[in-house]
C-alpha cells in the first residue's frame, strides 16, 4: 500500500502529461485558464502546456498525500516533506517561467538529498539509515549494513546523474517515460540485486 502511495504522484504526472500531449490545444487553453494568473505573460502555449499541467497535478497530489497521512494519523516521512518542498519550489518556477527545466531537476535533487542524508548519517553521526529502516526485519553484521547503506548512496547519486542526462539529451516525452518506467525499473533491479547480496549474509538465529 505504501509503495503505491509513494508512486501515485509520479503516475498522475505521467497520466496528465500524456493526455495533454495528445490534446495540445485543449491543454494550452486549460493551462491558460487555470494558470494564466501565475505565469509570466499570462498565456500558455501548446508546447509547454503539457508539462505545466502535469506539474500542477504532481504538486496537488503530493500535498493531498501528506494531508491524507495526517488525517489517518500516520507518520509523514521526512523525504515526503522534502519532496513537497522541491516540487512546490521547482514546480512553481516551471509554471511561472514556462520552463520544464526546473521540474526536470526535481528527481535529481531528491535523489541527491536522500543519498547525502544516508552518507552524512553514516560518516558524521555514525547512524546507519538503512539499518534503522530494516534492522528489525533481518540480522546482519555491521560491515554488511555499512556496505548496504553505501550502496544506496551510490545508487541515488547515479540515479540523479542519469535523470539529468535523460532530461537534457532527449525530448521531454522521453524523460517523462523514463521518470515512471525507467526510474521504477532501475529501482526494482537494484533492490533485487541487493536482496541476493543480503540473502548471503543474513545471520540465522540459533535454534531454541
Amino acid at each position: 500500500m505504501k509503495i503505491l502511495l509513494d508512486f501515485l504522484p509520479i503516475v498522475l504526472f505521467f497520466g496528465m502529461f500524456k493526455y495533454a500531449e495528445g490534446n495540445k490545444e485543449w491543454a494550452a487553453a486549460t493551462a491558460t485558464d487555470w494558470l494564466g494568473f501565475m505565469v509570466s505573460g499570462g498565456v500558455v502555449g501548446p508546447a509547454e502546456a503539457p508539462v505545466l499541467l502535469a506539474t500542477v497535478v504532481v504538486i496537488i497530489a503530493t500535498l493531498v498525500q501528506i494531508i491524507w497521512l495526517k488525517a489517518m494519523r500516520k507518520k509523514v516521512d521526512t523525504m515526503l516533506w522534502v519532496s513537497l518542498a522541491l516540487v512546490t519550489v521547482l514546480g512553481g518556477a516551471t509554471i511561472y517561467f514556462h520552463s520544464e527545466s526546473f521540474i526536470k531537476w526535481k528527481p535529481t535533487v531528491l535523489y541527491w538529498v536522500m543519498g547525502s542524508a544516508l552518507l552524512i548519517g553514516q560518516l558524521v553521526f555514525k547512524k546507519n539509515g538503512i539499518k534503522s529502516l530494516m534492522g528489525t526485519q533481518m540480522n546482519l553484521p555491521d560491515a554488511v549494513w555499512r556496505t548496504v547503506n553505501l550502496s544506496w548512496v551510490v545508487f541515488f547519486a547515479v540515479m540523479g546523474v542519469i535523470n539529468i542526462w535523460v532530461a537534457y539529451s532527449f525530448p521531454t516525452s522521453t524523460w517523462v517515460n523514463f521518470k515512471l518506467f525507467g526510474g521504477m525499473g532501475l529501482m526494482v533491479v537494484f533492490v533485487l540485486a541487493q536482496a541476493v547480496y543480503l540473502n548471503k549474509h543474513i545471520k540465522q538465529d540459533p535454534a531454541p
